[in-house]
Formats: structure tokens, C-alpha cells, sequence
């Protein structure tokens, strides 16, 4: 069953890859000034932020704090710009995880099955989402994230078990969680953490763990992507330079990098996203004082 996981996550890349290669295409023709090069730091940023999300560190809070720092595009757009800029090197992710790591077939089918769904109808959602919504709901969410990545740090959380699936009612209550981890990830807040914590909390081994979060991520941001691109809401230089540098990325971490002191990775990503939380709420307190 696994080959026919790795055979739907390429079909539907090549669903995905043809559906914004003709959006693309179709806002080129409709403007001719929309820039397609991204800039070395761009480039850069996928690298470093797919290098560490191979590791588990992780990529939307990181990319969501330097699109904040740096001002590179519209607060509106990072949602879209995370999903459709991270969506190749994500499914290069899940096709290395899912074929090296052991894990119970079954669980990882229904976990992503239940990711998909969710990225369906959230991507709906966030796509319409005003900018007031989008900047207090992303402020909100790295919040969460970095309170999860000081709970890591402190070993606060479960260290997880020995199984490699999951039966009856606890995998009925991993795709419920699953689900709604498939559409908060539309909106930026990232998968990682809260999946670990989960299958961690439910007795899995958290190895087991990276099959099942990459693959979540790969087809459910490919299944959000479509959806984001349709809309052209995202910033396609900044996308493009995310995939670019972040399949490179992804490979060096994956097959090159054996080890990295994450600890001290993580204190930095923490004090950056907490900094960029007070940004964004910042500016939406600052947004809702000029429109009253």
C-alpha cells in the first residue's frame, strides 16, 4: 500500500505542478509586470527553512517570521505564499520518510486522508479571510507554536511509546486530529509539533511520526495549494524562490547532514516567532484603530 501512496502523492504533484504552472501563465498574460525572479534571499530562505523542516524543526513559523522581519510581502498573502512556496519541497519530504521510515500503513493512509479533507475546506476558507482576520489568526497561531516548542525544550511533553500504528479508537481520534491540523495548516499554523505531541500522547513512537506528518503535509498542501493558486493570493516571486532553494534544501538535510545541535536551533526559532507574534498582533491592533 505504500507503493500506492507514493504513486497518488505523485499524481497528484503532477495535478498541482499543472494547475500553477497555468495560473502562472494565465497572470502573465493578464500582466506583464508580475516578477517571476525571485531574489537570492528568497532562495536562501526556502533552503534553510526546508533544511530544518527536514530535521522537524519544522518551516511555516520560521518562513512566517522572516516574510514578517524582512517585510517581504503582504500580511494577507503569507498563508497562500507558506502552502504553494513549500508544497514541492514537502512532497520531496514525505516521498524519502514514507519510504524509509517503518509505520503501520493503515494509520498513515487514514491520518492523511483526514489532513486532505481538512486543507480542502480550509484553504476555502483562509483564502477569503480579510486581512484583520488573517494577521490576529497568524499572531495567535505562532504563539501556539512557540509555546509547543518550549514545551519541547523543557520536556514537558510525552516522549511517545513503541508502536508504529494505531487501532480502533485511538485512530479514530488521531484522523479527527488530523483533520484539524489539515486546515489550521491552510492558515499558516504548521503540523509538525501538534502531530508529534499527538501520535506521541497516543503511545507511537515519534520516529513513526515523520512519515505521518510529512505526508500530511505534502498532499494536504497540494490540496491547499491548488485552491491558494486559483485565487492568486500569495506572492508568486516569493513562492517560487521557497521552491527553488527548498528542494536543495530538503536533499543536503536529508542525505548529507548527520547531525546538528537542534536544541540551539530551536531556542532561536522560539525567541523569532515570539518576537514576530507581537508583530502581527501589533499591526492588527494598528488596523483596527485606523478603521474606527
Amino acid at each position: 500500500m505504500k507503493d500506492g501512496l507514493l504513486v497518488g502523492l505523485g499524481v497528484i504533484t503532477v495535478l498541482f505542478v499543472t494547475v500553477w504552472l497555468r495560473t502562472i501563465l494565465n497572470q502573465r498574460t493578464n500582466d506583464s509586470t508580475i516578477k517571476l525572479q525571485p531574489s537570492p534571499f528568497e532562495i536562501f530562505l526556502g533552503f534553510a527553512t526546508n533544511f530544518l523542516d527536514t530535521l522537524g524543526v519544522g518551516s511555516f513559523a520560521t518562513t512566517s517570521s522572516m516574510f514578517k522581519l524582512k517585510k517581504l510581502i503582504a500580511d494577507e498573502e503569507i498563508p497562500g505564499t507558506l502552502n504553494v512556496g513549500h508544497c514541492l519541497p514537502s512532497i520531496v519530504e514525505a516521498s524519502i520518510f514514507i519510504s524509509i521510515v517503518q509505520v503501520d500503513v493503515t494509520t498513515l493512509v487514514s491520518m492523511i486522508g483526514a489532513s486532505i479533507a481538512g486543507a480542502w475546506l480550509g484553504a476555502g476558507v483562509v483564502s477569503k479571510m480579510p486581512r484583520l482576520l488573517i494577521q490576529i489568526a497568524l499572531g495567535l497561531a505562532l504563539l501556539v507554536a512557540a509555546g509547543l516548542m518550549l514545551a519541547t525544550q523543557f520536556h514537558f511533553l510525552p516522549a511517545g511509546g513503541e508502536k508504529i500504528g494505531l487501532q480502533s479508537t485511538e485512530l479514530v481520534i488521531a484522523v479527527i486530529g488530523n483533520f484539524i491540523l489539515g486546515a489550521l495548516m491552510t492558515l499558516g499554523i504548521g503540523l509538525f509539533a501538534p502531530c508529534m505531541i499527538m501520535v506521541s500522547l497516543l503511545g507511537m513512537n515519534p520516529k513513526a511520526a515523520f512519515p505521518i506528518m510529512m505526508g500530511s503535509c505534502a498532499f494536504l498542501m497540494a490540496v491547499g495549494s491548488i485552491r491558494f493558486a486559483a485565487t492568486g493570493r500569495y506572492s508568486l516571486k516569493t513562492a517560487l524562490g521557497l521552491t527553488f532553494g527548498g528542494i536543495p534544501g530538503v536533499l543536503t538535510a536529508a542525505f548529507l547532514v548527520k547531525s546538528l545541535p537542534l536544541d540551539a536551533v530551536r531556542w532561536l526559532v522560539i525567541a523569532v516567532v515570539v518576537y514576530t507574534s507581537a508583530m502581527l498582533l501589533r499591526s492588527a491592533a494598528l488596523s483596527k484603530e485606523k478603521a474606527t
